[in-house]
């Protein structure tokens, strides 16, 4: 076990000898360093998430399956990409809404990467019908986004990011007050983390923090989209 209980140096390291070697050869050779440095820390790091995850919202969970649970996987797909490496050299890890498979719903989200870590929340690349869903909710309810999003704790931790529209949706008010807001592609923020917040042992209580601070917004997401929170 990490000297944390969960991601260590050794983590950091074997992510820096993967994006310098980034093949199959390589990573056959190392797949049981990945299992103890990334794969087993990242699974114990979710299950004490579970507990957390509960007290905010009780339909997001916390999956410690090695397959299609809450990490990523290693693998990346690169049948539409120019970038052919296989492999991630981040670790990602998503805690879901229980009922994903059936809706694209909004998402606590951890990032492990050197230089780039941070911890988010929102909906990523929502299909056209959700994202004017999102938009005419906005409409219809703007100071619950702002009140979600405007604060100042919030402002001060968080930034929204994503892309964006380059001119205002078709049938929104381009003079709308929230407009930079209705031009979204993406409905995420995040806070960056610093590699000794990884490290550190209190890592599960740190991310309930910012995902407790960033669930106005998710709660929000879900009642646009309908789905409970």
């Amino acid at each position: 076990m990490s000297q944390s209980g969960y991601f260590s140096e050794q983590t950091f390291a074997f992510l820096r000898k993967l994006k310098r070697n980034n093949n199959r050869e390589w990573f056959k050779a190392h797949q049981d360093e990945y299992e103890a440095q990334v794969r087993e820390p990242a699974l114990r790091f979710i299950a004490a998430m579970d507990a957390p995850l509960k007290q905010i919202s009780p339909n997001y969970i916390a999956d410690t399956r090695k397959v299609g649970g809450s990490l990523f996987r290693i693998q990346r797909d690169t049948r539409f990409a120019n970038d052919k490496t296989p492999y991630k050299t981040a670790v990602g890890i998503r805690f879901n809404h229980e009922r994903a498979r059936d809706v694209h719903s909004p998402l606590f989200y951890l990032h492990i990467e050197e230089g780039d870590c941070f911890a988010g929340a929102g909906l990523w690349h929502p299909d056209g019908k959700q994202t004017r869903a999102i938009r005419e909710f906005i409409v219809a309810n703007p100071n619950g986004w702002k009140q979600a999003t405007r604060s100042a704790a919030f402002k001060r931790n968080y930034a929204l990011g994503g892309d964006a529209l380059k001119r205002p949706p078709r049938g929104f008010d381009a003079e709308h007050e929230l407009i930079d807001d209705l031009m979204r592609k993406d409905f995420v923020a995040s806070a960056a983390l610093s590699t000794e917040d990884i490290l550190d042992p209190k890592l599960p209580a740190k991310l309930a923090k910012h995902y407790k601070a960033l669930a106005p917004m998710v709660e929000y997401l879900c009642d646009a989209l309908e789905v409970d929170f």
